[in-house]
């Protein structure tokens, strides 16, 4: 066989090493050993450009082992381990920031849930209170007009007089339940004598109140008996 080299094995074996450290110097040192697939097909490549006019091709090349010196290796350990560390650190600040996020999130989360339940507590005790006061008002205006009705009809001003007695039995018992010091009137010890004084009091108002109701009457009456007696 010809070749159109004269000593083809010698000139592919100076063609690859070229090539090798030509490869080798596109790339940091720390990527040399994780990249050496890639250098081995790019070697493999320029051995075939150079080497198709002299009849040869090259099928493979594979780089057994890459010596370093020991300082500039010591110095990639050192670079990797630093690299280790930076990342670590990374990976550990990250996780800080996430957790403080997620701690955040959730305080403000149940601030949020915090502040609607008070909210709602707030509308609901409102409403309720509401609606009792709407219940009492009610209630308190149906009491005055059945008692209005009452009044108007027979025998209603003794019925509102016995209240009005029981009534007044009833708070003179509750402040001696109540208090150390009252005001009691003087026949304490006669039941029935605090009934007739408490409605006889409810009969004079009651007559005040029918006197102020009808004032013109009252004035019509004393001027026609004036001018009957001025006539006779």
């Amino acid at each position: 066989a010809s070749y159109g080299v004269e000593d083809p094995e010698y000139a592919v074996t100076q063609l690859a090493q070229t090539t090798m450290r030509s490869e080798l110097g596109k790339l940091t040192l720390d990527k040399v050993f994780r990249e050496r697939e890639s250098l081995n097909a790019n070697i493999v490549d320029a051995i075939n450009q150079a080497s198709d006019y002299w009849g040869i091709k090259c099928l493979r090349y594979e780089i057994k082992d890459i010596h370093v010196p020991p300082k500039v290796k010591e110095a990639m350990q050192m670079q990797v381990e630093a690299e280790r560390r930076k990342r670590a650190m990374v990976l550990e600040s990250e996780g800080t920031r996430e957790s403080a996020i997620n701690v955040a999130e959730g305080q403000k989360q149940a601030q949020i849930l915090a502040s609607e339940a008070e909210r709602a507590e707030q509308i609901n005790k409102a409403a309720g209170e509401a609606n009792a006061i709407l219940a009492k008002a009610k209630a308190r205006g149906d009491a005055i007009r059945m008692l209005a009705e009452a009044l108007t009809q027979q025998n209603g001003n003794a019925a509102a007089s016995l209240t009005v007695a029981e009534q007044y039995v009833l708070a003179f018992s509750k402040l001696a339940k109540e208090s150390n010091t009252i005001l009691l009137p003087t026949n304490t010890g006669d039941i029935s004598s605090m009934v007739a004084q408490a409605m006889g009091i409810y009969g004079k108002m009651t007559q005040q109140q029918l006197a102020q109701s009808s004032p013109t009457l009252s004035d019509g009456t004393m001027g026609t008996e004036t001018q009957g007696q001025s006539q006779s």
